[in-house]
């Protein structure tokens, strides 16, 4: 018997704090899933760190060997300098020297991977006035660009997914919610197909040291706005129209947000993706809930008020005057 009321009263607690299980499952499922991504990261990349680690080794090792004259602590103190230097942005190569990081196109470049917090960091400022400006700058610019790409999806948003799923489902008379996925496997389609493989195969041709798959991983961690500035273009010693390829690789990044913008919020949109958010959120007071307080109030009070004495009994009970019936309740006398 206690077994049996115990075994209710737990099913009972789960049920009423389910969100809260459903949340704590979440938490666990991430930081698994953020574990996992370790272990994965460290077996495949270790042995090739490893491998780079011995490799130049070896190739200082043997420049040390060819050059007698220079001694270790002086080759430290130049590749530490270069290094450094190679952080900023400047490298020491004589074949780099002829691209400037901060010209007006870089800087165009550099100002729109700061708005929309993508941050390659191939280029960052070198002088404490750029480094104070691009903390201000970033303060009003990065809520300015979440404004500006909230109010244009907004927009495109009632072109490309409001209007086309309402027009196939009234039209044709199918499912609003099956109408809608279909629409937004579509669009991701021709999203991945425009602003990945397309930009994937030009930047393979473009650049001439990046294979199809660099190209594309350049594209996925751009878009993504992820950054990590392995793989930044137009950076070649011998890139022809410098100027208007950063120029392009701007707008490129910008309408690219856009887009993954739009697909990322017709997904959310979904019914199946609005139900599946709703088992980790807090449940809100249902108007129900909020019905049945207001009708306990509404009985107490009333009852309060049926239980109060009136004014006539209140007098008749002062002056001593006797309540007059009749047996059967209907002399015309005394009523």
């Amino acid at each position: 018997m206690l077994q049996c009321l115990s075994s209710s009263s737990c099913v009972r607690l789960v049920q009423t704090h389910r969100s809260t299980w459903y949340f704590l499952f979440l938490v666990l499922g991430y930081f698994l899933y953020l574990i996992f991504g370790a272990v994965v990261f460290s077996s495949v990349e270790l042995p090739y760190e490893d491998l780079l680690r011995q490799e130049l080794r070896a190739v200082k090792k043997q420049f040390l060997q060819e050059n007698p004259c220079l001694s270790e602590d002086r080759l430290e103190k130049f590749l530490e300098k270069a290094l450094e230097a190679s952080n900023y942005g400047v490298s020491v190569l004589s074949n780099a020297s002829a691209n400037w990081n901060w010209d007006f196109t870089s800087a165009l470049f550099f100002a729109s991977t700061v708005l929309s917090t993508t941050g390659y960091g191939h280029t960052v400022p070198l002088s404490d006035g750029g480094k104070a400006f691009c903390i201000i700058y970033s303060v009003m610019g990065i809520p300015f660009t979440l404004l500006f790409l909230t109010a244009v999806v907004q927009r495109i948003m009632v072109f490309s997914t409001h209007r086309p799923v309402m027009y196939v489902h009234t039209q044709w008379g199918l499912s609003k919610s099956s109408v809608a996925v279909v629409h937004a496997a579509l669009l991701a389609t021709v999203a991945v197909t425009c602003f990945f493989f397309v930009p994937a195969i030009i930047f393979s041709a473009l650049e001439g040291n990046w294979n199809f798959l660099e190209s594309f991983y350049f594209c996925f961690i751009s878009l993504s706005t992820i950054g990590l500035g392995d793989y930044v273009p137009g950076e070649g010693s011998n890139q022809r129209f410098r100027e208007l390829y950063k120029v392009g690789i701007t707008v490129y990044l910008l309408l690219g947000l856009v887009v993954m913008l739009v697909v990322l919020e017709t997904f959310c949109e979904l019914q199946q993706l609005k139900q599946l958010r709703k088992m980790f959120y807090l449940r809100k007071q249902k108007p129900q809930d909020r019905l049945a307080i207001l009708e306990h109030d509404q009985l107490s009070f009333t009852t309060t008020v049926v239980a109060t004495p009136s004014y006539e009994d209140k007098t008749r009970h002062f002056l001593g005057v006797p309540v007059l019936t009749s047996p059967g309740g209907d002399d015309p006398m005394i009523q």
